[in-house]
């Protein structure tokens, strides 16, 4: 019996790694993170961290409440309307979330401790860091992982090859194209 449920799980197992991965490698790599690192060192919410340090704790948790459910709907409202066929206006909704969810991920930082007072925010945080870490303990999660790198280490040196043909050879194919434009450039002004 217990061999069928894990038959039966299983391919929840693999959307779950499969859409965390996802999330990880492409919204927050590639746009999240470094919009909330850009976030972070405006010299305006520096002086807000001040602020938001003095705020009563309670107010803070509604702000921040208030904030995470806004880009958790806005999210939700962007699958439906891509699934619907809507792609343009989903993923217009999508990329708009993404600065408010990295402004929450620095209020997230600053009033942490704040946040952390409260016994259910507290357990709730440290169960879902404990399911996250359950993800990453998935062998699919470390095989794809794996795979994902091998991929991006041949993406990379293909780049890096391209860039050598493009720019190697004391740029001879440069000078080829060059070549090549002049003698059209040349033959069109003749037919004039």
């Amino acid at each position: 019996m217990k061999t069928f449920f894990r038959k039966l799980l299983r391919p929840f197992e693999y959307l779950l790694v499969l859409i965390f991965i996802l999330f990880e490698e492409l919204v927050w790599e590639r746009l999240a993170e470094p919009l909330y690192e850009a976030i972070r060192n405006l010299r305006l919410l520096q002086r807000l961290e001040g602020v938001v340090l003095r705020i009563n704790r309670y107010l803070i948790l509604l702000f921040f409440v208030a904030l995470f459910i806004s880009v958790e709907l806005a999210g939700v409202t962007a699958g439906v309307l891509i699934v619907e066929g809507m792609v343009l206006p989903g993923l217009l909704l999508y990329a708009l979330k993404i600065p408010i969810a990295a402004f929450t991920f620095w209020l997230f930082g600053v009033s942490r401790p704040k946040l952390l007072s409260f016994a259910w925010f507290r357990w709730s945080y440290e169960k879902l860091l404990a399911f996250l870490e359950w993800i990453k303990t998935r062998t699919i999660y470390r095989e794809t992982m794996r795979r994902l790198q091998e991929i991006k280490a041949g993406l990379r040196s293909a780049r890096e090859a391209i860039k050598g043909f493009f720019s190697g050879g004391n740029g001879r194919w440069k000078r080829r194209i060059v070549r090549l434009y002049e003698r059209i450039k040349a033959a069109l002004h003749r037919d004039r």
